[in-house]
Parts: C-alpha cells; structure tokens; sequence
C-alpha cells in the first residue's frame, strides 16, 4: 500500500535517499505548479488532489525502481492538461519535450457533441497498446494509485465498473512490466468480489 508521501517534503526526504540522481529542485517546480494548477481539487474520497500526484511518484520510485527524472516531472504533471486549465504547450515550454510528449499520452480527449463519451475512453485506452515503455509505466503507476484503496470510492457501482475496465485495459499492459505484473496481479485477487460477488477480501 503507498501514500506515505502525502507531501512534497516528505516525498523529497525519500527520493533523497532513494534516487538521489533527481534534481530536488525540478521536481518540487512541477509540484509547485501542479498544486496551482489544480488549486482546491480534491480526490472522490476526499483527499486533496497532490497526495495523488505524489503518491504515483511514490509507487514509480519505491515500487518499479523509476529514477528517470523526465518521468517522475510526468508522474507530478500528469493531470494537468485534463483536469485543468493548463496546456500542452505550457507544460512543454517548463519541463521539456519528453515531458509534454508523456503527459499528452495519458490525457484522455473530450469527446465531441456527437461522440459517445464511454467509446471515446475505451479507444483512448486501447491506444496506450501502442504507448512508448516510459508511458505504460507512467499509466500503470496513475491507475494502480486510483485502484489500491478502490473500496473507498463513495460510489459502489464506481467500484465495479472500474475494477472492470482495470482488469480489462491495464492488467493485461502490465503483463511483462517489472513489478507492475505482478502488483495487478495481486490486486486484481484481492479486489475480485467486485466481478462475482464474491465476499470482500480480509487480508
């Protein structure tokens, strides 16, 4: 389970230690401006908005042993484009190309009047098939960290729906992933009555 990194001081006296090569500096520019970016946002549970965003960088470094520093400023700036109203651009003209090119890969498009939103997400999905390797990890980091706590979401049918589409979409990109195959491995058993009714895990 991660979320010990719920803030930026706390994350950094961790990669301090644990990937000493990323420039402290950089990474707290992005949480600098990812927290402004989203302002008051807040998690559907309740949690601000950048205990998310720390905690994907937590699970890329202490988990999958990510310490490219290009993808931990992704990592931190991943909702950016799609959950406010920062650009592309602007991100690119901050942090750099590879940056821009990453954080675009996992910005899901909004769907025209005439498009169905859930065939706009599926197709977004399935297009991380043909990701670069440094965006699948990125990916599975954000959604391992949207599905390890799932039975807190406020919403049951939330729940079963996304324990679906996870298992669907980004279980089987994991599959070859160090550690991430094995870490959806484990959650997809642990989680499983939310596909058959079965009675909730215990441990």
């Amino acid at each position: 389970m991660f979320g010990a990194w719920h803030d930026w001081d706390t994350a950094r006296r961790h990669l301090a230690v644990l990937a000493p090569e990323v420039s402290a500096q950089r990474l707290g520019e992005a949480v600098a401006f990812a927290e402004e970016a989203h302002g008051d946002q807040k998690r559907p549970a309740g949690e601000p908005y950048v205990e998310h965003l720390l905690e994907v960088v937590e699970i890329l470094v202490s988990g999958a042993g990510v310490h490219d520093e290009d993808l931990l400023v992704s990592a931190v700036l991943h909702d950016v484009v799609e959950d406010t109203d920062r650009t592309a651009e602007e991100v690119g003209e901050r942090f750099g190309p590879r940056v821009e090119e990453w954080v675009g890969w996992v910005t899901k498009p909004n769907p025209e009047a005439h498009e169905d939103p859930a065939e706009v997400r599926d197709r977004y999905l399935l297009s991380l098939r043909s990701a670069p390797p440094e965006v699948l990890l990125l990916k599975l980091a954000d959604r391992f960290s949207n599905v390890q706590r799932l039975d807190t979401h406020p919403r049951p049918e939330k729940r079963r729906s996304y324990y679906r589409e996870t298992c669907r979409h980004l279980v089987p990109l994991a599959a070859g992933v160090p550690w991430f195959e094995a870490a959806f491995e484990e959650w997809r058993e642990f989680y499983r009555h939310l596909e058959d009714g079965a009675p909730p895990a215990t441990a």
